[in-house]
């Protein structure tokens, strides 16, 4: 049960802002979990998430921004900027398809996928609302984080 719970937890955070362990809790009880605040916030310790800002201005829970991240993504993305429901990703000459196909195979949540010239990368994301979340993790990924 603790696993199928925290898996829930991991895709409710990826799919929206989850400002507080009540409004996380509430949540989990709309998709048939029993919880408690013990229980939330032990799951949120256990699962190593952390507040972090989010898209609306306010802060939301987040896994390690960089968990699952190759290492290799620090050293070739250079600027990530946004456009509408979509992130242009500069990279190293010659590193676009590289980084592409890491994108595509860490399953990030809310990106449907990419396209890779030789240093520019278009990540095509599902919703417009959504896009700060995804590049505020991979911008973890360039600090390192």
């Amino acid at each position: 049960m603790k696993e199928k719970r925290q898996k829930k937890i991991l895709e409710i955070i990826a799919e929206r802002v989850v400002e507080t362990q009540e409004e996380l809790a509430r949540l989990l009880e709309e998709e048939g979990f029993v919880v408690t605040q013990a229980t939330i916030s032990r799951d949120i310790k256990e699962l190593n998430l952390r507040k972090v800002p989010s898209s609306n201005g306010g802060s939301g829970y987040r896994g390690s921004v960089s968990e699952g991240a190759p290492p290799m993504l620090k050293d070739a993305i250079l600027h990530i900027e946004s456009a509408e429901n979509l992130l242009i990703i500069q990279t190293v000459s010659g590193m676009a398809m590289a980084v592409a196909a890491n994108v595509d195979s860490m399953k990030i949540p809310n990106v449907v996928g990419t396209i890779a010239g030789d240093d520019t990368i278009f990540c095509a994301i599902k919703k417009k609302e959504h896009v700060g979340d995804v590049m505020a993790r991979m911008e973890g990924w360039i600090q390192g984080s």
